[in-house]
């Protein structure tokens, strides 16, 4: 869950935090992936417990199968871990979200039409431009 969240995060934040993110990304990806393969063919939480149970210190656990879940979580992990990497090496470049919505200084902001309050398309068209037409 955390992986997916920060590979939401990546695209919501610029700059270091956006660097931050992403190797949050990547180690959770490696985390996820390190534990899915550990824990594919581990038996000794279940023979520890059948010792436990039958007061036998050489019980163990027998027939047991392992299905290949452990394997795919592994491959999804390691997505997560490979869009983190990705996210390292080019994530600078990448636009962030809300840009559209950040107060300018520019050519833009000076440009901004007269808005009548009078005129519910004027309202609607200043909001369309970003614009609080209530100032």
């Amino acid at each position: 869950i955390v992986g997916l969240a920060a590979l939401v995060a990546v695209f919501a934040v610029r700059g270091r935090p956006r660097l931050l993110v992403s190797g949050l990304l990547a180690l959770s990806g490696l985390g996820a992936a390190v534990a899915a393969v550990a824990g594919a063919s581990d038996r000794q939480a279940l023979a520890d417990e059948a010792a436990r149970t039958t007061a036998d210190t050489a019980a163990t656990v027998a027939g047991l199968t392992h299905t290949a879940w452990p394997y795919v979580t592994a491959a999804g992990a390691l997505l997560i871990l490979v869009s983190g990497l990705l996210a390292l090496r080019f994530g600078r470049s990448w636009p962030a979200m809300g840009g559209r919505y950040e107060r300018g200084t520019g050519p833009a902001a000076a440009r901004r039409a007269a808005v009548d309050p009078d005129r519910p398309e004027d309202l609607w068209k200043a909001l369309d431009r970003g614009e609080d037409p209530t100032r």
